[in-house]
């Protein structure tokens, strides 16, 4: 099957077909023909199965080859990073047609934003709390939406967004065509779906027999001790046919040290967290998409819709918090029809909520191996070279390694200066609460990033608790009759 076959224009083929993108994945064979229709569709899939180009084809060509100026189509993302990626693929597929795309999301000065809206783009991708405050300053017109696509309607649930998703839904006219595509159909969903959708097709391309993890991810979970973790991981990045890796940490502060941490020992690391300034989280993005920093650390909020097709391994550098944040988490490889393979570490303190996680999804590892770096199992089970140690040897180190810690270090001091002083911007859980910006919510899901005030250290100790009373010295007054002060 072919993408001209599903009835799709020639310069869109052409254009993808470049980018070495010739043959729809099953999503996108199901999808495409009902959306060319004008049909609404529920499509469910798991993560990295080609879900954008299962909406974005339909959509970009039924605007038109050359559609009039202004919104016409709104795709609603939950994250700046997905916004990025979702925008740049459908710039992708319009590379050949005047059509235009523009990526509106918080964190990044309004200015810009509104000069592309202003020229007249033809396709909003953008998180909800920047599109519904430009909606309210007027800036940005939803009145002529033809097609409304939610994307990862899963995460728009579990980061809270779905009262803000309800007020886009009344800024776009009734009759428009509805997209709703989520890996998960959880109740508050479906009731989503109810209301604003036409008798919507549900599609569904998840193998029955596939479990609740994908098939195509070989997972490996092991017991291991925190003092050890950072030489396990430098020994795994050293493993046969080791790509692109993620490495999830808990903790703002964690992911960046851990990042730092490889970089000491020659590894190619970036850092990816709700401290980082926007700027400075897209060039970490776009390195790491690019290949020229192979190995991403991030907090899983940050990282949250990533889509990379190319990661080969994931490393749970902590146990997430529950089984969908897990899937999300490993979600990151196998994707777009390659393997991939998933590590966990499972600190002793986390084994019960393994066992919750292990039972919820029927993985099948209730207690976890205890593994450390010497340990003969982690070599064979990863195909880990005899002999590898977890720093990379000083001669082996390109000047782009070189040149990563210094890359790392201003990274981390730009984080200092936080990003997003824009007023108004989307929501992202976990990270920095920006006066009117980003409102990130990592108490939603037990996350351990607390948000932290602008222009003021998250870090700070806190003061004025019992044990924290500052001895006062005495001073002693001259008591002057009529209170006059002595000269």
């Amino acid at each position: 099957m072919t993408f001209e076959e599903l009835g799709i224009d020639k310069d869109i083929v052409e254009a993808l077909a470049e980018k070495g993108i010739t043959n729809p994945f099953p999503i996108q064979e199901q999808a495409i023909p009902l959306a060319l229709t004008g049909q609404d569709i529920i499509g469910q899939a798991k993560t990295g199965t080609g879900k954008t180009l299962g909406f974005g084809l339909p959509l970009i060509q039924s605007l038109g080859f050359e559609p009039a100026l202004g919104a016409k189509a709104l795709v609603v993302v939950p994250t700046r990073e997905l916004a990025i990626q979702v925008a740049d693929d459908l710039k992708l597929a319009t590379s050949k047609r005047p059509t235009t795309v523009a990526a509106i999301y918080g964190g990044k000065a309004y200015e810009g934003q509104i000069a592309e809206i202003e020229a007249g783009a033809q396709i909003i991708v953008g998180t909800p709390g920047r599109l519904i405050d430009l909606s309210k300053q007027k800036k940005l017109d939803l009145g002529n939406i033809r097609f409304m696509v939610l994307d990862e309607a899963d995460e728009m649930l579990d980061l809270g967004f779905l009262p803000d998703v309800e007020k886009l839904f009344a800024y776009t006219p009734e009759g428009r065509q509805t997209m709703l595509f989520s890996a998960t159909m959880p109740g508050a969903i479906v009731n989503l779906a109810r209301r604003y959708q036409n008798r919507p097709v549900h599609i569904r391309v998840n193998d029955p027999d596939e479990g609740h993890t994908k098939a195509d991810i070989r997972q490996f979970i092991y017991r291991a001790h925190s003092l050890d973790k950072d030489e396990v991981v430098g020994r795994i990045l050293q493993a046969e046919g080791r790509g692109k890796t993620v490495i999830f940490c808990k903790t703002k502060r964690q992911a960046g040290k851990v990042a730092e941490e490889l970089v000491d020992r020659g590894f190619n690391a970036t850092a990816l967290h709700g401290d980082m300034s926007q700027e400075a989280r897209e060039r970490s993005m776009a390195a790491f998409r690019s290949g020229k920093k192979d190995i991403l650390v991030a907090t899983e909020v940050a990282a949250r819709g990533i889509d990379v097709d190319d990661v080969t391994h994931v490393i749970n550098y902590t146990v997430p918090e529950d089984e969908k944040n897990y899937l999300h988490r490993t979600g990151r490889t196998g994707r777009a029809g390659r393997t991939g393979i998933a590590v966990t570490f499972v600190d002793w303190e986390d084994l019960a909520r393994w066992k919750h996680i292990n039972e919820a999804l029927e993985i099948g590892v209730p207690e976890p191996i205890e593994t450390y770096s010497s340990s003969p199992h982690l070599f064979t089970d990863l195909e880990i070279p005899a002999g590898t140690k977890g720093r990379i040897k000083a001669t082996s180190i390109t000047p782009e390694m070189a040149k990563a810690k210094r890359d790392s270090d201003r990274e981390r001091r730009e984080g200092g200066s936080r990003g997003g002083h824009s007023r108004g911007g989307d929501r992202n859980r976990g990270g920095d609460r920006n006066r009117g910006g980003d409102r990130n919510r990592g108490a939603r899901t037990g996350t351990a990033e607390k948000p932290a005030r602008e222009g003021s250290a998250s870090e700070a100790p806190k003061h004025g608790g019992s044990d924290h009373k500052r001895p006062q010295a005495n001073r002693q007054r001259r008591r002057t009759r009529g209170g006059n002060n002595p000269q």
